[in-house]
């Protein structure tokens, strides 16, 4: 394949995008190039003064099925792939009538934005292209001869191809172009073929897909040696690739990892049960509280740990208001983000210009089916989401003593955090707001130590005589496989537990427990997050 700049003489418009396709197709227009265009595109186009050919002229063929078949035509296809420079393609195309199209702009019909809006089954199904991407596979298999483009963000670049090139376009760009291309049809057969298994309930499909669109690329990945970037999947959840960003320099790889992580786990607590926070570092929260107020919840979060919350990330579960704005703004955070904010709390955030204010339009459902995927090296592992809540969960006393009503509500509040904790998980809550989190460790009893350390740490820090694990209850995000674990959060002060179970030991950790009077429950269900 020669570099060759290729003369456009005719374009092939097929849009449901129409974002800027006036001003680009009278740009073609004044370089002489023929217009083809298909249904709406043409109605549009012949609106705007232009003069269009339909592509029912082109094949001899009208559209038919309710617009299903329209360009599913050999002098259509023929158009776009015949090799130019061959000379047995070409008296192909002259035998039977085959004119070159040279230029194929496409959008797809809206499939992903009919998913995000919560389209029925019929809507889904007619919103999925057939045509378009047959044309757009076509022209990119042949771009030594054809220019195509499946975004409008190209139309400029096109144009001044053009005025550099005489009217032409080279190799260069319709390569570019081309790969373009490809990874648009296959991010959008990615979002179909998602949602068609899980119509047919196909948990395991045999070939699995993932697309999205490029929303930012970062200045670097976790580190500053690796590259990275975001993008976009369209799926209708609540979060940073939902929310609209009122001010700051562009958010990280990190910012935007913890970001996610941080509401995620505020969205455990709904808005209408009261205000919420969490202070997360590292994609750990630093600290959780809910309180009568977001600012007070704020406080009581980041008396969990001062230290690590300093420049964190704060998340909301309500509106933020000015009396919360001006406490989190008291020290050093990265980005905050909530389901709104106040104007006098935006103007309060305004006065730190290095923080990252983002908002939703609410927050997503932890109970929400999803798909997690991690990379290997390889391949892909992917998993349902953890969408498990303790509300939903039949919990068993086994120990003598049941929980108080307060300890249970503490209890509850505190295996939701460690839902979020990457484990091995431990949380001591008291006051339904955390008092020491022990996350990532090997050793579960490390955890616990480390967690009533930290809570030490805290307490000293706000001048307290004993730390606040005294009277506290305990999470465990999977079961104790030793006593020793509990035996620690016995001598730190918890007066009652939450675990899976499960232990091959659970007997011994159970008789522990009963020695200390302590309360413990099983929730069946284990939180491990790596």
């Amino acid at each position: 394949m020669a570099e060759k700049p290729r003369k456009i003489t005719r374009a092939l418009i097929s849009v449901s995008e129409k974002a800027n396709l006036i001003p680009f197709a009278q740009a073609l227009a004044k370089r002489g190039v023929e217009l083809v265009s298909t249904g709406g595109t043409a109605a549009t186009l012949k609106k705007a003064g232009l003069e269009v050919r339909d592509v029912s002229k082109l094949t001899g063929m009208p559209e038919m099925m309710d617009g299903r078949v329209k360009t599913l035509h050999p002098k259509v296809h023929g158009g776009l792939l015949y090799i130019r420079d061959n000379e047995e393609h070409q008296a192909a195309a002259d035998t039977h009538g085959i004119s070159a199209i040279d230029m194929l702009v496409v959008s797809l019909y809206p499939f992903e934005e009919t998913l995000a809006s919560g389209g029925d089954f019929d809507a889904l199904i007619e919103n999925i292209d057939i045509g378009g991407p047959a044309m757009i596979r076509a022209a990119a298999k042949n771009h030594d001869g054809v220019t195509v483009i499946v975004d409008p963000a190209d139309y400029d670049r096109v144009v001044e191809e053009l005025d550099q090139n005489d009217g032409a376009t080279t190799l260069k760009l319709r390569r570019a172009l081309a790969a373009k291309a490809y990874a648009r049809t296959a991010s959008y057969d990615a979002a179909i073929s998602t949602w068609m298994a899980e119509v047919a309930e196909d948990d395991a499909p045999t070939w699995r897909t993932f697309g999205g669109r490029l929303a930012q690329v970062t200045r670097y990945g976790e580190n500053p040696h690796q590259k990275a970037a975001f993008y976009k999947s369209g799926l209708a959840r609540e979060g940073v690739a939902t929310a609209e960003q009122h001010q700051g320099k562009e958010l990280s790889y990190n910012n935007l990892n913890d970001t996610d992580a941080a509401f995620e786990l505020v969205s455990e607590f709904a808005s209408g049960n009261g205000p919420a926070v969490a202070i997360i570092k590292h994609a750990n929260p630093c600290g959780v509280a809910l309180g009568s107020s977001l600012a007070e919840a704020y406080s009581r979060a980041l008396m969990c740990d001062p230290v690590s919350a300093f420049g964190g990330i704060i998340a909301c579960n309500q509106e933020i208001d000015e009396e919360a704005a001006i406490e989190m703004t008291k020290i050093f955070t990265e980005v905050v983000i909530a389901p709104g904010a106040s104007d006098g709390a935006k103007a309060v955030f305004a006065q730190k210009k290095n923080l990252r204010l983002l908002t939703t339009a609410g927050l997503p459902d932890p109970r929400a089916a999803g798909l997690v995927v991690k990379a290997l090296a390889g391949g892909l592992l992917v998993q349902d989401r953890d969408n498990a809540n303790v509300e939903d969960l039949e919990l068993k006393v086994v120990s003598k003593r049941a929980p108080t009503d307060a300890e249970l509500q503490n209890l509850k509040f505190a295996f939701k955090v460690a839902k979020h904790v990457k484990s091995n998980a431990i949380v001591y809550a008291r006051d339904l707001a955390t008092v020491g989190i022990g996350a990532g460790q090997m050793s579960r009893v490390d955890s616990t130590r480390i967690a009533a350390w930290k809570a030490l740490d805290a307490a000293k820090a706000a001048g307290l005589d004993e730390t606040l694990t005294k009277g506290s209850v305990v999470a465990s995000d999977a079961f104790f496989p030793f006593a020793d674990g509990l035996i620690t959060a016995a001598e730190a002060g918890a007066t009652a537990v939450i675990q899976p179970g499960g232990s091959m030991r659970d007997e011994e950790v159970i008789a522990a427990a009963d020695e200390r009077g302590l309360a413990m429950v099983f929730t069946g269900i284990r939180h491990f997050r790596h």
